[in-house]
């Protein structure tokens, strides 16, 4: 793992407000820290993503991180300079030559702006991303202009900021217990030569609500939204329970499948493969494979949403429909909503569950069967 970036994720985010630290607020329901994590996930330059994290929030990041292919988070520390020398220090052994260090709670990275760094490093031992500053700027005391300070050479700093791994390693130890304000600072301390390359305005950094406001803004002007239609039938044979959007409903009968035969699941998996172009259940989960026999239909859903969120998507919403003469469905709705939404961590408003019947005709009018249809609504990020 030649490149390696540390996601720097541990602050509490105190200037956001509300329960949760702002990495963690929802962002076109995903956390913010899962847009972030998945712009390095998906580059191509980059060899290998660790996250730093508070000791506290474990849960919370194994929910953003779902579906990435992740090195393991390790612990922050007190401040953000501790929890990037904590960062570094844990990727010794992992053969690192650069490291890139970015703020958790900075969601859209462009891919030139982290290729630009990584290609800085090959000329100099550090690079950061960097805008000019074009406002006229004051300096102020008291509520009035003191004087107007000069912009030129001014420039606003972003991160991912780049270095040569050995090299800023021995910055960090160097300079801890020290309160410098970014990583770019503490190659200075340590006489490093730091590139500029061109940052970007998307390379935003979330931390306020209104913050958190426009970037809702941006990802709607910048995403296509794709729906995708799923359709599965499963026949009655022997047993005391079918098993219908991830809910054991009692009954006289079981449904035969190579798995539990969830109809309701199966269509919506359909659904979602459907919307990302990514074929179909039985090219993921193959009938064949024995591995599948009697498996949970949630772990084929769970799947289909980790596809979703590699590639970047957001399920808008889910929309399932149940035909069949018997089970009653209307009974467990709401728990099978609720199970739904649990299961693609949805809110339950993002989840419909619907039945009908075909008034006695077809298979399923003859209670032969059960067919279930569905449909995916995603939002993904538009070519």
């Amino acid at each position: 793992m030649s490149t390696i970036a540390l996601i720097v994720a541990a602050g509490r985010g105190q200037r956001f407000g509300g329960a949760l630290p702002k990495q963690y607020q929802l962002l076109a329901g995903r956390p913010i820290l899962a847009w972030t994590l998945a712009a390095f996930a998906r580059h191509p330059r980059v060899d290998g993503v660790r996250a730093v994290i508070h000791p506290d929030d474990r849960d919370l990041y194994d929910r953003a991180a779902a579906g990435l292919d992740l090195l393991e988070p390790v612990a922050g520390g007190r401040e953000r300079q501790d929890s990037a020398l904590n960062g570094l220090e844990s990727l010794a052994g992992l053969g690192a030559t650069k490291v890139l260090i970015h703020d958790g709670a900075r969601p859209f990275p462009p891919a030139g702006v982290i290729a630009g760094v990584i290609d800085a490093l090959d000329g100099q031992p550090g690079a950061i991303p960097a805008l000019p500053v074009t406002d006229t700027l004051k300096r102020g005391a008291d509520g009035l202009i003191g004087t107007t300070v000069p912009r030129a050479g001014l420039y606003r700093a972003q991160t991912p900021q780049g270095f040569r791994y050995a090299e800023i390693l021995a910055a960090h130890r160097a300079a801890a217990g020290q309160a410098l304000t970014d990583d770019a600072a503490v190659a200075e301390a340590a006489g490093l030569a730091v590139a500029l390359v061109p940052g970007h305005e998307e390379n935003v950094k979330v931390t306020t609500p209104e913050d958190l406001r426009q970037a809702e803004l941006r990802l709607g002007a910048q995403s296509e939204v794709r729906v995708g239609s799923g359709y599965d039938v499963h026949r009655f044979g022997p047993g005391d329970q079918v098993w219908l959007c991830g809910l054991s409903v009692p009954h006289d009968q079981g449904l035969l499948g190579h798995s539990d035969a969830d109809v309701g699941i199966h269509a919506l998996v359909d659904a979602i493969l459907g919307a990302l172009g990514q074929g179909d259940i039985g090219q993921h989960f193959p009938p064949s494979d024995p591995k599948w026999k009697g498996a949970a239909s949630h772990l084929f859903l769970r799947h289909a949403c980790d596809l979703a969120a590699a590639a970047g998507a957001r399920l808008l919403h889910l929309d399932v429909t149940i035909i069949c003469e018997r089970p009653k469905v209307g009974p467990h709705r709401e728990a099978m909503r609720a199970r739904l939404a649990e299961i693609c961590g949805l809110p339950l408003a993002r989840v419909s569950v619907k039945a009908t019947t075909t008034e006695g005709l077809g298979f399923t009018g003859r209670r032969e069967g059960i067919a279930a249809q569905a449909t995916a609504t995603l939002s993904l990020p538009a070519p």
